[in-house]
């Protein structure tokens, strides 16, 4: 093992030893490999939720092919050290709420080892779900149903069942990864636009107000062109991420610095809009 001292953040080197663990299962043709490869699958989806982060997204789809059965065929020792050199430096961002991701197991010591269901089996089975789904829906994203949702128009009912009704016709899913999706995202429009996120012009529309008087300063428009870009990627956003990295990298006290309150209060609204769109 590396030594301990310059070599990152604490999650960097226990990344480091999961990856060398998979690593070393793989040679050895381990019954370890599969649990360490689902610890992998889940560390790429938890990273893949947050791709507002410019680092995060420069990887986006390096991680949303591992999470997929296909890129798992052959690989290789060389590929694994690969992507431990790619991802090393990016799970410290994984959310805290995801920070239950276990990272490495430790060898027993005496006799055979015995499997224990850890608390996270199942994420690796969903994150396929989301993968492939994401797949499925870029591939049509002129039906439209899909259509409206990445321009932020409002949904109906019927329009939530024709989604869910693609997935499970194509075989994508069955009905409890549609009530997981559905659970775990406070709606399934929301779920869906998250995966194929929201038209980059729909979005520029609803704020250019925000800067068509042409006296807008620097600040101004570099926090618009991180909504727009956060909208863009995600579809849908927490307004309090206006409150947090990288935003208060140019507001560290918040929008109302840079806009004051009135505007401050609009961009909400506008952000409120596009999540509430994505409900029927």
């Amino acid at each position: 093992m590396p030594s301990a001292r310059g070599f990152g953040t604490e999650e960097a080197k226990r990344f480091d030893l999961l990856m060398f663990s998979l690593q070393l299962a793989l040679l050895k043709g381990s019954k370890r490999f599969g649990a360490l490869k689902k610890q992998l699958m889940e560390i790429a989806a938890a990273l893949e939720s947050q791709t507002g982060i410019p680092s995060i997204a420069h990887q986006a789809e390096l991680l949303e092919e591992i999470q997929t059965d296909q890129w798992w065929e052959g690989v290789t020792v060389p590929i694994l050290e690969f992507i431990r050199l790619r991802l090393r430096d990016l799970v410290q961002h994984i959310e805290k709420s995801k920070k239950a991701v276990v990272f490495s197991n430790f060898a027993d010591e005496i006799g055979e080892g015995v499997e224990h269901e850890l608390p996270q089996v199942g994420e690796a089975d969903f994150a396929r779900f989301k993968a492939k789904a994401r797949h499925f829906l870029k591939a049509h994203e002129d039906h439209i149903v899909l259509h409206k949702l990445r321009q932020g128009r409002p949904l109906t009912p019927t329009d939530l069942g024709e989604l869910e009704k693609m997935l499970l016709d194509a075989g994508i899913g069955e009905p409890d990864d549609i009530t997981r999706a559905r659970e775990a995202s406070q709606g399934f429009g929301r779920f869906v636009r998250s995966l194929i996120g929201l038209d980059r012009t729909a979005v520029q529309e609803a704020f250019g107000d925000f800067l068509s008087s042409g006296s807008a300063t620097a600040a101004q428009i570099e926090f618009i062109n991180m909504v727009v870009e956060q909208l863009t990627d995600q579809g849908i956003m927490a307004p309090e991420l206006l409150y947090a990295s990288p935003f208060t990298d140019i507001a560290p006290t918040g929008p109302e610095a840079v806009f004051g309150d009135e505007r401050a209060n609009t961009l909400f609204e506008r952000i409120q809009s596009f999540n509430k769109s994505a409900v029927a």
